[in-house]
């Protein structure tokens, strides 16, 4: 009788967990049904933010970002970009990179369980790397983000795999091989701990694009940044992405500036690299504002006026290998972030930004960025509001205009921007000195940044070494 009674207590017990996981499964279908899908009007307002989940948080899980997510709301942010997600491989795992590039087997035994490797060498396009949590957890992060009215899109490495793929044993003719019929990293990089994928292979594109939809269907996503998308035959693009759009309507951000990549509704967004080395040298002095003047010019003969174009001062590259926002921009750091926001295109936030982090974080190694708000969270929160709620800083591909405004100082620059009857006015000392000059325009406008009504005639305007102001009337 014992036995009878455990029986069937087993049974109702079974059936009620399967019951409340149907209910939770049902829950996560409702939100996402109420969850509209990403749109162009979403993108003429949006700030990007660039997650990095293994240095975001001391134990570098999912669950500590995600309980994060509602402050990013605060910063404007409408769009997370999560840096690769996916397990990493151990073979040829590095540990250092540059010149002096090293494997963590390079090391004693001891020191190799420290070296993570990059994120970029993956083993399962279709897995969630353990270290950050299960599927569940994810799962967590997208529905978080979508209750707060944020999209979220991953960070695709279509060029290569890390060489724990299984693709390396089962379907070597999915790779770049020499002469000797030897898979090979790829050419020209020292990228020595991914192999090189064969876009020759018709079969190895129809398994790639199965993948992206994978997680545009099961998981929910709402797009994908491309990591070295210039380096994918475009042809690829053609045929993948009009596929996964037909599945949803998505954001593509392609980490690449070549403009055909733009152009037929293929990405959305391109890298402004050249905008972010313009300000680099405007910042340190080694150019002055005509980079900007021939940034512009430049922008005005690659693209089309409904390509946008992302603008940053940092990222994870620039950060771990190139330098700290204030290594490369000193004093001109927060000038350089509000022009950022100001020009046309979509800005971004790399973790740790908003927290005025000021080292770099490792690379191929566990590290944490800062958690406390100090001036740049402040700064980051007022231009948010402002891309998030001004039509005249729309940057998406209905953009607001540009218009350069003519000063009595060359060390100066001032533009307008406008749409719907608005206009946001930048004025700006690209310089370590302080600056005199005529004021570029007339009239009384607040300054945004310290809500203090400015008049505008025809006394001497003076600003501080990198001093700006944003204009509104």
């Amino acid at each position: 009788m014992k036995k009878i009674i455990l029986a069937a207590f087993s049974f109702m017990l079974i059936m009620a967990c399967k019951e409340e996981k149907k209910q939770e499964t049902n829950l996560g279908e409702d939100t996402q049904e109420k969850f509209q899908p990403i749109s162009d009007d979403v993108l003429e307002t949006a700030v990007i933010y660039e997650a990095n989940i293994r240095q975001y948080s001391p134990s570098g899980h999912f669950d500590e970002f995600t309980k994060d997510i509602p402050q990013l709301k605060q910063l404007g942010v409408k769009v997370i970009w999560l840096m690769p997600i996916f397990p990493i491989s151990e073979t040829k795992r590095k540990a250092t990179g540059g010149a002096d590039s090293k494997f963590a087997s390079d090391f004693p035994e001891a020191e190799q369980a420290k070296y993570l490797g990059s994120y970029y060498a993956i083993t399962d396009f279709t897995k969630i790397n353990p270290e950050f949590g299960t599927i569940e957890d994810f799962r967590n992060l997208i529905k978080t983000a979508h209750d707060n009215g944020i999209y979220v899109i991953l960070d695709w490495v279509p060029n290569h795999t890390g060489w724990d793929h299984t693709w390396i044993k089962n379907k070597p003719e999915y790779y770049t091989k020499d002469k000797d019929g030897n898979i090979t990293h790829p050419i020209g990089t020292d990228w020595t701990d991914v192999a090189d994928l064969n876009y020759d292979n018709q079969d190895m594109r129809k398994e790639m694009i199965a993948d992206m939809q994978y997680w545009l269907k099961e998981e929910g996503v709402d797009g994908f940044r491309c990591d070295v998308a210039g380096s994918v035959p475009t042809d690829f693009w053609v045929e993948a992405i009009p596929q996964l759009r037909s599945t949803k309507d998505i954001f593509m951000l392609a980490e690449a500036w070549e403009p055909e990549l733009a152009q037929d509704n293929l990405f959305d967004m391109v890298y402004g690299w050249n905008t972010h080395h313009a300000m680099n040298h405007m910042a340190q002095g080694k150019k002055d504002l005509k980079a900007w003047e021939d940034r512009l010019a430049e922008i005005d003969s690659l693209y089309e006026e409904n390509d946008i174009i992302m603008n940053f001062v940092t990222n994870h590259d620039e950060n771990s290998w190139s330098g700290t926002i204030k290594e490369r921009m000193k004093g001109a750091a927060p000038l350089m972030t509000a022009f950022s926001y100001t020009i046309p295109g979509m800005p971004l936030i790399y973790s740790g930004m908003e927290y005025d982090m000021d080292y770099r974080l490792k690379f191929f190694e566990k590290d944490s960025i800062p958690k406390t708000k100090k001036e740049m969270w402040s700064l980051l929160e007022k231009l948010g509001e402002l891309k998030n709620t001004n039509p005249a800083l729309n940057g998406g591909k209905d953009p607001a205009s540009y218009k350069n405004l003519e000063t009595t100082n060359d060390k100066v620059l001032a533009f307008q921007r406008s749409k719907n009857d608005v206009t946001v006015t930048f004025v700006g000392n690209f310089s370590d000195q302080e600056q005199s000059l005529t004021p570029p325009l007339k009239g009384n406008f607040t300054d945004y940044i310290t809500k203090e009504s400015i008049e505008m005639n025809d006394k001497v305007l003076v600003l501080k070494p990198w001093e700006y102001k944003i204009l509104t009337n």
